[in-house]
């Protein structure tokens, strides 16, 4: 694949917010985006109809926002890379997973609170790093900056969210770790590290798998307006991009702004400029864990970037085992894709992690019910996980262990 047409899929994924042409926003055949609904039939079986003003779990926020958002904006949250198997085996992973609980624990209420990095927070349920926010409402991460500190936790600000470092950090007080894709230019690289530093930030996640490959978004013709993608190129730091520069120009020098082919040097660098903790994203392999881990990274979260790189990958849970038994405690572990209930927290704690990342249950709640929806859908969650908690006999997070699963 050649740099520009790499770059333009980073940027649909990862970068600044792609948005429908004209032809693609007056089609809306749903027999023309059976891929758009795999996940929502993954979720769907167990399911009966609800009331959808009133959500009670995450399947009902994906309806409630695929009734209200922009049809192609629902599937770029939605849907995944190729023929989706990724994507639906993330979810179903989980669910083949059974749980095994003891009786006559006597517990009646859970303690939920946990520490990540050293940061103690209210549940071990993070928010992922996500692409585009502001498509999605248009208060955007700001909103979800908000509803992340409300509910105590961390948010994982992706570096093409649609506002700046700085931005996000004044919307609200809570911990937040800033996700990197990385400008070639070194020296805008650093100033965004420094920037990253100086707002506050306690953590930075680089996210190795990069690109996404979605039929979806081919299909629905996505174009990536060109005052979208000055200000993601300036927010960054190439200042030197302005509205008064043609598309084509802008284009041209986003071609050529990012970093496409990381080694693992980058973070013998990153480590030279800033003291900040370091995590990996995108790790399912052991010996990929083992070369973290040498390198001094503090987290390593286990991710097939959630069903939209690479079809085919295992399912991140099926990989957890063998990246925290790799790893041994050297770094903390931490794991997305797929979780859609508090049982899938329970499940991905007892297997050795330190905690969770949801991506698509928030940018559902963000789409159907801005910051309010992103509320509402973390509280669900949290009520689901100590509800398994409690049924499972765990007063505390310490407490679960993998006798709670059925080997």
């Amino acid at each position: 694949m050649d740099r520009r047409a790499f770059t333009q899929l980073l940027t649909m994924g990862a970068g600044t917010l792609p948005l429908l042409g004209a032809d693609a926003a007056d089609t809306d055949d749903p027999a023309t985006d059976e891929s758009a609904k795999s996940d929502k039939k993954a979720t769907a079986s167990a399911e009966t109809k609800t009331n959808m003003s009133e959500p009670v779990n995450v399947a009902d926020f994906q309806r409630l926002a695929e009734s209200r958002m922009q049809h192609a904006t629902y599937n770029y949250i939605t849907t995944g890379s190729a023929d989706e198997i990724t994507l639906r085996d993330n979810v179903e992973a989980f669910r083949r997973m059974k749980v095994f609980p003891p009786l006559l624990k006597g517990v009646s209420k859970a303690d939920l609170s946990t520490t990540v990095l050293n940061r103690r927070i209210d549940m071990p349920i993070l928010l992922a790093p996500v692409a585009a926010q502001r498509m999605f409402h248009p208060e955007g991460a700001l909103a979800t900056a908000r509803a992340a500190a409300a509910a105590k936790t961390v948010f994982a600000v992706s570096s093409s969210v649609g506002h700046s470092v700085e931005e996000v950090a004044r919307a609200a007080t809570g911990p937040k770790w800033f996700q990197i894709y990385v400008p070639k230019d070194r020296a805008v690289a650093r100033q965004l590290v420094e920037r990253v530093d100086q707002a506050g930030y306690e953590a930075i996640i680089v996210t190795v798998d990069l690109g996404e490959w979605k039929d979806a978004d081919r299909r629905d013709r996505f174009a990536l307006p060109k005052e979208m993608l000055v200000k993601h190129l300036r927010d960054v730091g190439y200042t030197q991009v302005t509205n008064e520069m043609s598309n084509e120009e802008v284009q041209a020098f986003n071609a050529q702004a990012w970093e496409i082919s990381l080694s693992w040097d980058f973070f013998d660098w990153l480590r030279s400029i800033t003291k900040t903790p370091l995590l990996i994203k995108g790790v399912l392999r052991k010996d990929d864990a083992e070369k973290a881990v040498s390198l001094g990274i503090d987290g390593i979260v286990v991710s097939n970037h959630g069903g939209r790189r690479l079809d085919g990958m295992p399912a991140s849970i099926e990989m957890l085992p063998d990246i925290v038994e790799a790893v041994k405690g050297r770094a903390e572990v931490y794991m997305d894709g797929g979780i859609r209930r508090g049982t899938d927290v329970l499940k991905a704690l007892a297997l050795g992690a330190r905690g969770v990342l949801v991506g698509r249950p928030y940018a559902w709640a963000l789409g159907a019910d801005g910051e309010a929806g992103v509320r509402k859908v973390l509280a669900l969650l949290r009520e689901e996980f100590e509800n398994a908690m409690v049924s499972t006999g765990c007063s505390k997070i310490a407490d679960i262990n993998r006798s709670l699963l059925m080997s």
